[in-house]
């Protein structure tokens, strides 16, 4: 029997959520075949344990997959160092880990998508993280999969080699960073990624996948990305911990099978120019932004 990449779901308190992900993560053809891993971290206070032990109920149920652990904090890790301890774990024992979080609609041949290019980059040293999710791009002339420098989080994959990398220490990684490189980290200050790294610095933010991204970067390495996005994010409803009301990121997802993969290891200049113009120009007009945040609190329908 062919051996395929195990998952690692990482849950909190969201039932509805959670229930949702893994219905569509079930959907997925190679679910029956592949060992899921649910790593569910505890409450952060009494007002919100009725929540968690919910969802910890309804994994009791899961069915569809060839295996099913599941692993309960007794404490509350947060999302970040539940991230690094249980990819940490699942590379150690398989060598490669698909990961996802409780908040991710996914496409039937999502696990197809992402073993597929596990096995094909799996010597590849350049070729770090799988990601699942893209930009709702205008281009559509891009090819079906692409490498790119920035690492998404709503969906990915990586290798034991590329994971040996990851640097922990945003003061390690903040050290290695001039001015050209937070230029191109940035690309070219259309996207926030240096603010995240100064955020998490001084305790705004909890980012693994800042640190990641980081890390990838500094060695000159490359994700793989679809043109069209295999994965969904639900959760920007107000119901997550990092995320708020917001319609920007939501993408149609793709329905068939991605089957066409570089042949050559390097980054794409078209696919680069198409997701910088959408990052210049993903918040809109003044008035699609006010339209948004009266949306956010809850004043615009």
């Amino acid at each position: 029997m062919q051996s395929f990449a195990p998952i690692a779901l990482f849950v909190y308190n969201r039932p509805k959520h959670t229930e949702r992900t893994l219905k569509f993560l079930r959907q997925n053809e190679l679910a029956a075949e592949s060992r899921l891993f649910v790593f569910s971290d505890g409450p952060k206070s009494e007002a919100e344990e009725e929540s968690v032990l919910e969802v910890r109920e309804l994994l009791k149920h899961i069915e569809g997959f060839r295996s099913v652990e599941i692993i309960e904090r007794n404490g509350n890790m947060g999302l970040a160092e539940s991230v690094i301890a249980g990819v940490s774990r699942l590379v150690k024992d398989y060598k490669r880990v698909i990961v996802f979080e409780d908040d991710l609609v996914s496409s039937p041949y999502t696990l197809t998508y992402f073993n597929d290019g596990l096995n094909r980059y799996r010597d590849e040293e350049r070729v770090m993280h799988i990601g699942a999710y893209m930009y709702p791009l205008k281009e559509n002339s891009l090819p079906e999969t692409f490498f790119y420098r920035a690492a998404t989080s709503w969906g990915w994959a990586t290798w034991d080699r590329a994971w040996a990398h990851f640097e922990p220490d945003i003061d390690v990684l903040m050290k290695q960073f001039d001015a050209r490189k937070r230029a191109e980290f940035s690309i070219e200050h259309k996207m926030n990624f240096w603010k995240q790294m100064k955020d998490f610095k001084g305790g705004r933010n909890n980012s693994w996948a800042i640190r990641w991204y980081a890390s990838i970067f500094l060695r000159g390495g490359l994700t793989l990305n679809p043109s069209q996005s295999l994965v969904n994010n639900i959760g920007h409803d107000g119901s997550g911990v990092h995320s708020g009301i917001n319609d920007i990121y939501n993408v149609i997802i793709n329905p068939k099978r991605v089957r066409v993969f570089p042949e050559v290891v390097e980054e794409s200049s078209m696919a680069y120019l198409a997701i910088k113009g959408f990052l210049s120009t993903r918040k809109g007009s003044l008035v699609d932004r006010v339209k948004r945040y009266l949306k956010g609190i809850g004043l615009l329908k």
